[in-house]
């Protein structure tokens, strides 16, 4: 009868603890289930942050499979559909546009920002372009063999510092061109600076991108956003090729509610132009461009526009001025590392440029990185200091008054100079920087902290 109490007892304890242990499985499964989303798509962190590669393949699937579909066609017919897709995504989504207005700041169109489009993926391109970066070689043999050699390898292995919250993207996708231009909005900048080579030209590690243009128009005018452009060095780049590109493109794209004209002290509403590494061609090849007397002048013709010429050394102003171009910008965000990058220099840039009838465009960046392509190249990083060094740039700019600052970069994932959401990536190889402490999106409030910032002050600075 002992024995027996025992066993029953025994029993009974193993019941109950079984049962308890089941229930605390239960309850675990039923906490997991309330922290994982519904679905992944564009503004949900959680989903995005842990596989930034899942939206690709889970949002507007259906566009994405009639463009994949017709990957095999020639590129104009591949082109036309991205954009058949586009059109018919933005049909789809204008309803809610005036409630997305509402909750969006307003665009300040004298923040103007740097943007690329020359990233691809296997869904949309066939293959990866741009994110398989090489690793460039110093220029000193000696240099460079203490340093590795080769190309990125992604999805994991990309040619970036950061890693983007929309994984390795293809900048054909429509879902990426929107997001873009949200979170553009979102920052409240107002212009997007789009690099750009004349069609059936790219830069060295990329693809001819001109037929992506109407694409980036249609979203930018759905956000109320416009476009100018970043003409960037191409081959033979001179005063005649000039002139039949800015044709080219007024003539092509002019015409479109999204394409952006500045409106002058005189009152004039020009098309404005960026121009890339613009010292490497010499002062009177320009002079033959930018002024009314030039061989090959562009002035007071239906294509005249402001042309805005790179500063990088200090002597290139006069040159500048003497080509005829309408103003300079500084591009690069490491500051001291050029003398048009340094902020201390932006003051005397800013002096000159008013007593000589021309724009003064600092460029402000949170940072700089590029390790990634240039190993060797450590002492030109500039630590974001959790968004202080972005905000000391822009204070800086907002010292000089300039008409227009200009942001380095939405994209630039190479340089590490995006404001783009990025998130925390592990890999075997790899750890990712991030912007820790901070959320994702931290460099797109900042942005539009200190265009607002900048509005309030400008009010004062015309008072």
């Amino acid at each position: 009868i002992l024995n027996y109490d025992i066993m029953a007892r025994f029993r009974r304890r193993t019941c109950i603890i079984l049962l308890l242990f089941i229930l605390f499985i239960c309850s675990i499964m039923m906490a997991l289930k309330t922290l994982r989303p519904d679905r992944a798509g564009f503004g949900d962190p959680f989903g995005l942050g842990l596989l930034p590669e899942l939206q690709q393949r889970t949002v507007l699937l259906d566009s994405k499979q009639n463009l994949l579909k017709r990957a095999q066609g020639d590129t104009v017919t591949r082109v036309s559909n991205l954009h058949s897709i586009a059109v018919n995504t933005m049909k789809a989504s204008m309803s809610p546009l005036k409630k997305l207005e509402e909750e969006l700041s307003s665009p300040n169109y004298n923040f103007h920002i740097f943007y690329y489009t020359w990233y691809g993926n296997p869904q949309f391109d066939g293959k990866y372009i741009h994110w398989n970066h090489p690793l460039l070689p110093h220029w000193d043999p000696k240099i460079a063999n203490n340093y590795p050699k080769g190309r990125h390898n992604p999805p994991e292995d990309i040619g970036a510092n950061f890693y983007p919250e929309l994984g390795s993207y293809s900048s054909k996708d429509p879902t990426v061109i929107e997001a873009h231009m949200k979170q553009m909005r979102t920052a409240s900048t107002g212009v997007i600076v789009l690099s750009w080579y004349p069609p059936g030209m790219a830069d060295e590690n990329g693809e001819p991108t001109d037929d992506l243009v109407p694409v980036v128009l249609d979203y930018a005018h759905k956000y109320n956003l416009k476009v100018t452009f970043h003409i960037e060095p191409y081959k033979d780049r001179d005063d005649r090729s000039m002139y039949h590109n800015v044709k080219y493109i007024i003539d092509k794209y002019g015409s479109h509610p999204a394409f952006y004209r500045h409106k002058t002290s005189t009152g004039r509403l020009l098309p404005m132009f960026y121009v890339y590494d613009s010292y490497v061609t010499i002062p009177e090849i320009w002079a033959n461009l930018l002024t009314v007397s030039g061989s090959q002048s562009i002035r007071n013709t239906p294509y005249d526009a402001l042309f805005i010429a790179l500063l990088v050394e200090e002597r290139h102003k006069h040159d500048i001025h003497r080509s005829g171009f309408d103003g300079m910008y500084t591009y690069f965000a490491t500051n001291g590392f050029s003398y048009g990058s340094s902020h201390h220099n932006w003051a005397s840039l800013k002096a000159f440029c008013d007593s000589n009838n021309l724009m003064f465009i600092p460029s402000v960046g949170p940072g700089y990185i590029d390790t990634s392509i240039r190993p060797w190249n450590n002492h030109n990083t500039r630590n974001r200091v959790n968004g202080k060094y972005y905000e000391t740039a822009f204070s800086a700019a907002l010292l000089v008054r300039p008409e227009i600052i200009s942001i380095t970069s939405f994209n630039e994932w190479h340089e590490g100079t995006q404001i783009e959401k990025a998130v925390p990536k592990r890999t075997g190889q790899v750890v990712y920087l991030d912007y820790k402490p901070h959320k994702p999106n931290v460099y797109l409030e900042l942005t539009q902290k200190w265009s607002e910032k900048y509005r309030k002050e400008q009010e004062q600075w015309l008072m």
